[in-house]
């Protein structure tokens, strides 16, 4: 028979287990660019700098693998806060969608 105090372990086990996952799942979201005939390298990696807070090299790269590759994931965090950034960039006139 377990201790009260093993117990107690398992259950402080459970709840990190449940936060770590909880973690893990509000990052599992990804913003993907799709590339396209009508945007400009340069409006691509303007908007990544501002939209998604790239610096300029970091930018470019997803620009280039945009081009070669047809999309590219620019960035991952929770729905709810890459939501508001792939809305910017399809105001932008840049396919935007949010993978899981």
């Amino acid at each position: 028979m377990n201790s009260g105090k093993d117990h107690f372990r398992a259950t402080k086990w459970k709840a990190r287990e449940d936060s770590d996952t909880k973690v893990l799942e509000e990052l599992s979201h990804n913003l993907i660019v799709w590339n396209d005939d009508v945007n400009t390298f340069d409006w691509v990696i303007a908007s990544l700098v501002d939209i998604c807070g790239h610096d300029t090299l970091q930018a470019e790269q997803c620009a280039l693998i945009i081009h070669h590759k047809g999309k590219c994931g620019v960035k991952k965090g929770s729905f709810t806060d890459l939501r508001p950034q792939a809305e910017a960039l399809i105001d932008r006139g840049i396919q935007a969608t949010i993978d899981n």
